[in-house]
């Protein structure tokens, strides 16, 4: 293959990756038009990569480094095999999609865990560590909730010119 050749085909394959990822982002919840801070929050809950590295993934203009494509998948609540096929990491006929379809993986969720759920999960029983754990998670979620709201309200009172 010639060096133009490859580069087209990896231009091809970071597009349908950003496209595809921008997609899942959006329906996480995440506002990823430029100067809302979602590319920022994206970047700081995948944890591994930096706004500028999410930015120009979702614009399509480069791939995530392998080691990034599991949180990527994990934040976003998505197959990290439908990611790898689609990043070129791997064929589709290299992982089969019904090869481990007997395992339930929270990546393949497309909510996320309850905190209930999350404390079963990590094998969290005894009463007293379980209700301050959901407790806990149930007030980070209600502030973050709450923290995204406002941001949306003040966002569109800047579009409004308020």
């Amino acid at each position: 293959m010639r060096s133009t050749d490859h580069n087209t085909s990896n231009a091809a394959k970071a597009a349908r990756f950003g496209k595809l990822v921008a997609e899942l982002a959006i329906k996480a919840g995440y506002d990823i038009r430029a100067g809302m801070g979602g590319r920022a929050t994206l970047a700081r809950d995948i944890g591994t990569m930096s706004p500028s590295a999410v930015g120009r993934m979702l614009d399509g203009k480069t791939l995530p480094m392998p080691h990034q494509l599991e949180p990527i998948a994990r934040t976003l609540s998505a197959d990290v095999r439908a990611l790898m096929v689609s990043a070129g990491v791997i064929s589709n006929q290299i992982w089969p999609k019904d090869a481990d379809a007997h395992v339930l993986s929270a990546v393949s969720r497309t909510q996320p865990p309850t905190p209930e759920e999350a404390a079963d999960m990590w094998g969290i029983t005894e009463p007293g560590i379980r209700s301050m754990l959901v407790g806990s998670v149930t007030q980070a979620i209600r502030l973050q909730n709450e923290f995204d709201s406002r941001r949306a309200t003040e966002g569109e009172a800047v579009r409004q010119g308020r």
